[in-house]
């Protein structure tokens, strides 16, 4: 028998920043989330869902990718359904990568980053990179499935200095001390 704790079960991830300013390069940031399977919850990811895809199954989707930071609200959404995720899967890292072909830009660069992780209306998350200035690309949220089947939440800001194709392969990998 499942435990009585439904735990987490759908939750939604948004990311804005301003546009660069008049004359400057246009600065693109990108929400990534890497899929680990149970046998190897900190080893290569399984899959990994950027730049306006969607997981195999459904489950994990960005609806809105945004290249320059311009529009209303948040400008990049995933949604990421763990109660439908495959029993196999154990763990699920989200992440923000900046694009840097217009040059090494760090989260100290972009206009008024700000991240935002909740579940239905409660926030369970937010910030705005301050932690993580230096960086190219950081790590936000990490959810864990239990040996019960429920998914828990731990907040993950960590700063890498890393292009998003890399840091798609080591966002997962065990911290440093």
């Amino acid at each position: 028998m499942k435990g009585l704790n439904k735990g987490i079960r759908k939750v939604e991830v948004s990311v804005k920043w301003d546009p660069s300013p008049l004359g400057q390069p246009s600065v693109d940031l990108d929400l990534l989330a890497a899929t680990y399977l149970a046998s190897a919850p900190h080893g290569d990811p399984d899959y990994v869902v950027s730049f306006d895809s969607r997981s195999p199954d459904g489950t994990i989707t960005l609806g809105r990718d945004s290249k320059t930071g311009q529009g209303f609200g948040w400008d990049e959404v995933m949604v990421l359904e763990l109660d439908r995720l495959a029993p196999r899967y154990a763990r699920v890292v989200v992440g923000v990568a900046i694009q840097q072909q217009n040059g090494k830009k760090t989260f100290a660069d972009i206009q008024h980053p700000a991240l935002r992780i909740r579940e239905g209306y409660d926030v369970m998350d937010e910030h705005d990179f301050g932690d993580a200035r230096g960086a190219t690309a950081a790590t936000v949220a990490e959810f864990v499935r239990d040996d019960a089947g429920v998914w828990s939440f731990r907040p993950d800001l960590q700063g890498y200095d890393a292009d998003p194709a890399s840091f798609a392969r080591i966002m997962g990998a065990p911290r440093q001390p």
